[in-house]
Order: C-alpha cells, then sequence, then structure tokens
C-alpha cells in the first residue's frame, strides 16, 4: 500500500533561521516601524496634538463648504449676426452674438481657411470693402483696411489685448473648419451696434497679444504689435448686422 504524501506549505517554525531569513524579517519589523513613525509626524506637523494645536487654542475655526455662483453664460438672446466672407466674396463662416447674464456670447464658425491659429478680433466699423484705404493711414490699401482697427471700447488708450474687441485665437483644423464660442464682459449690444457698427475680423497669422518677452525686444513691443498683435493680413471679414 502506498504511503499517503500531503502537501504544505513551507514553515519556518521549528526550522533553523538562515542569515537570510533573518534579515528579512528585520527589514520588514524595521519598514513598518518607519511608516508608522513618518505617518504620526504628518499627523503632528498637519494637526498639532492635544492642548497645543491650533485648533484647541482658538487660532482655526471650522469652515464651510463655499459655492461660488457663476454666471450663466450657456443661453442667451442672440441678437446680430456677421457673415464671413474672404476678399474674393467666398463665404468663410458666420459669427452669431447673444446677451447673456454678464456680458455677450461670442460663437464663430468658420469654414475654408488655412489650417492653425488665426488672430480674431471685433473692428470699429462695419464696412467690409475687399479693397480699401486704412481710415488711420491715408494711401495705404489693402483687404477690409475700410472696417479701421480693433474695437478699443470705453478706453481710448488701451492697447493690444485690452481692447474690447480682442478675443481668442480661432483654431482651424486640418478641414478647413473651426469653432470658437467665447465669453467677454467687454462687449455689449450697444458697442457692436452703433452709429458706424462694427465688423468681425480674421487674420491670416495666429495673434501673440502682444506677449513679447524683453529677451527678445528689451523695449517692450512695438506699436504695431500694440495695435493687432501681428496677426497679419485680413483673410475673412464680416458686417456685425442686428437681427430683426
Amino acid at each position: 500500500m502506498g504511503a499517503h504524501i500531503s502537501a504544505a506549505a513551507p514553515s519556518t517554525r521549528g526550522c533553523p533561521m538562515t542569515p537570510h531569513t533573518t534579515t528579512a524579517r528585520r527589514r520588514t519589523r524595521l519598514g513598518s516601524t518607519y511608516v508608522a513613525l513618518a505617518a504620526a509626524a504628518l499627523l503632528v506637523a498637519s494637526c498639532g496634538t492635544g492642548e497645543d494645536s491650533p485648533a484647541a487654542q482658538g487660532e482655526v475655526t471650522p469652515q464651510s463648504p463655499q459655492t461660488t455662483e457663476l454666471a450663466d453664460t450657456t443661453e442667451g438672446e442672440q441678437f446680430a449676426v456677421a457673415d464671413l466672407v474672404a476678399p474674393e466674396g467666398e463665404p468663410r463662416g458666420t459669427v452669431e452674438f447673444a446677451e447673456v447674464e454678464g456680458g455677450t456670447l461670442v460663437t464663430v464658425e468658420a469654414v475654408d481657411l488655412s489650417p492653425g491659429f488665426h488672430g480674431l478680433h471685433i473692428h470699429t466699423t462695419g464696412l467690409c470693402e475687399p479693397d480699401s484705404e486704412n481710415p488711420a493711414s491715408p494711401g495705404e490699401r489693402g483687404a477690409f483696411l475700410s472696417a479701421g482697427g480693433h474695437l478699443k471700447g470705453d478706453d481710448d488708450e488701451a492697447v493690444h489685448p485690452e481692447h474690447a474687441g480682442d478675443l481668442p485665437t480661432l483654431y482651424v483644423a486640418g478641414d478647413g473648419t473651426g469653432k470658437i464660442v467665447t465669453f467677454t464682459d467687454r462687449l455689449d449690444r450697444d458697442q457692436l451696434l452703433d452709429d458706424d457698427g462694427s465688423a468681425v475680423m480674421i487674420h491670416e497669422s495666429s495673434d501673440n497679444l502682444a506677449n513679447i518677452p524683453e529677451r527678445y525686444a528689451p523695449d517692450g513691443p512695438d506699436s504695431d504689435t500694440q495695435n493687432a498683435g501681428d496677426g497679419g493680413s485680413r483673410i475673412a471679414c464680416g458686417v456685425v448686422t442686428e437681427l430683426g
């Protein structure tokens, strides 16, 4: 009759302790002790102990959860629109303006533009003439110069990017489409639809927001950068039109 052999997990009970086993156990005990001491030190450092704690001395008062009320900028009453066109007259998208709590919601949907970032601004005059004279520089002609410079708003001395009409740059994907929804409290219905109107402008290049580090220009950004952010030529323009 064969012998029955039972398999059991190895045990060190009753077995001689090798140097390796002793070292491993010692490391385990030391590791546990270190973790416990570290946790205690952290507790003391953060909370204090007993009568010496800031809470016990009345230096700390319980804080109630605080909720910040944000303006609802997702819905509003649309009051104006702009149809974007290229200098040659081809459509380049639409821009919608809506009154929301605290300001204006601007929604831009662009098509058939070159991929990458493009400067996006509101200009001071509602004229998008493809070959026109710059009202601030007689004799200078170009695409959509009739729209004038950036809408400054209430501060006539404002420089880029503090103009009321300065908006975030528009990113255009590889398929030529771009969309941005942005909120601003610098623009309102009256500014956009005043006597000479206003226009939405998209530029050929990205807007640097006049962020010119001193290592590049010790004297800071020049007047061109402070006026327009070096966005380059005007490639799409749309007159802001009130919805009736």
